[in-house]
C-alpha cells in the first residue's frame, strides 16, 4: 500500500527540478498525477518517467497558469479526466531578481503574477471541486526568502510574492476547515538546480545541517502533507532549508 493510494493529485511545474521529483514521488506512492508545465516538452519528458516507472499520470501539455483562463480551464479538465482531485500542489513559478532602483514595473509584475497569481488562480478553480470531493489537501511552494530577507540576489518581488504565498496558504486554511480543506505551504532554502553551481558554493558555508537541499528534501515534506498523516495539520509553513533560517551566519552577509 503506497501513502497515496486512490488519490488524485494535481502537480504544476512538473517539467523539472521539485515538480518533477513530486510527480515521481506522488505516482510512486500510488497517486493519480495530472501534472503540468509552461514547457510543454518539459512535462513530457517526466510523464514518460513515471510511466517506465510504473506510476500513472495523465498528460496535460503546456499550460500558463498565470492566466486565469487558463489555469480555471487546466484544473477543470484534470478534475474531469481524473475523475476528482484530492491534492493541489503548487509548486509552478517563475521570478525576475534584481536590486529594488533595477526593477521594472514590468519585471515586478511579471515575479507576483507567476508567483503568487498563478497560486491563487489555481486554488480559487480547484476550490470547488476540493468541496464536491469533501475535502483534500492544497501544498503551495513558497520560500524561505517570504520569511526573510537577504543581503544577495536582490529579491524584493521574489520576497514579496512569496511572502503572499504564505499568508494565502493560511487564510485558505481558515476558509477551508468546514470543508476539511486542509492548506498548508513549504519554505524551501536553496535548492539543487543545473544552474546553481556558483551560487552554491557561495551559500554552503552558511547552511548548518551541512549540505545544499535537493528537490526530494522537498518533495518528502509535501508527501507527508498529501497524506492521511497530516489529517490534523493545516494552517502551517514548513521550512525545509537546512536550518538557515534558523540561525545568524557568522559573515551576517547571506
Amino acid at each position: 500500500m503506497g501513502r497515496l493510494d486512490g488519490k488524485i493529485a494535481l502537480i504544476t511545474g512538473t517539467g523539472s527540478g521539485q515538480g518533477r521529483s513530486a510527480a515521481l514521488r506522488f505516482a510512486a506512492e500510488g497517486a493519480l498525477v495530472v501534472g503540468c508545465d509552461i514547457a510543454g516538452d518539459a512535462a513530457a519528458e517526466t510523464e514518460e518517467q513515471v510511466r517506465q516507472a510504473g506510476g500513472k499520470i495523465l498528460s496535460s501539455g503546456a499550460v500558463d497558469l498565470a492566466d486565469p483562463a487558463e489555469a480555471a480551464s487546466w484544473v477543470n479538465a484534470s478534475v474531469a479526466s481524473a475523475g476528482g482531485i484530492d491534492i493541489l500542489y503548487n509548486n509552478a513559478g517563475a521570478v525576475r531578481f534584481g536590486p529594488i532602483t533595477d526593477v521594472s514595473d514590468e519585471d515586478w509584475y511579471f515575479t507576483i503574477r507567476n508567483e503568487l497569481d498563478l497560486v491563487f488562480f489555481a486554488c480559487r478553480a480547484a476550490w470547488p471541486h476540493l468541496i464536491a470531493r469533501g475535502g483534500g489537501s492544497i501544498i503551495n511552494i513558497a520560500s524561505g526568502s517570504g520569511l526573510q530577507g537577504s543581503m544577495i540576489g536582490g529579491q524584493a518581488a521574489h520576497s514579496a510574492a512569496k511572502g503572499g504565498v504564505i499568508a494565502l496558504s493560511r487564510q485558505l486554511a481558515a476558509e477551508g476547515a468546514d470543508h476539511r480543506i486542509r492548506s498548508n505551504s513549504i519554505c524551501p532554502g536553496v535548492i539543487e538546480t543545473p544552474g546553481s553551481a556558483a551560487v552554491l558554493r557561495r551559500i554552503s558555508p552558511f547552511v548548518p545541517i551541512g549540505r545544499i537541499g535537493t528537490p526530494d528534501d522537498v518533495v518528502s515534506c509535501a508527501l507527508y502533507l498529501a497524506s492521511d498523516e497530516a489529517a490534523w495539520v493545516t494552517g502551517a509553513n514548513f521550512v525545509v532549508d537546512g536550518g538557515v533560517t534558523a540561525v545568524r551566519p557568522a559573515s551576517g552577509r547571506y
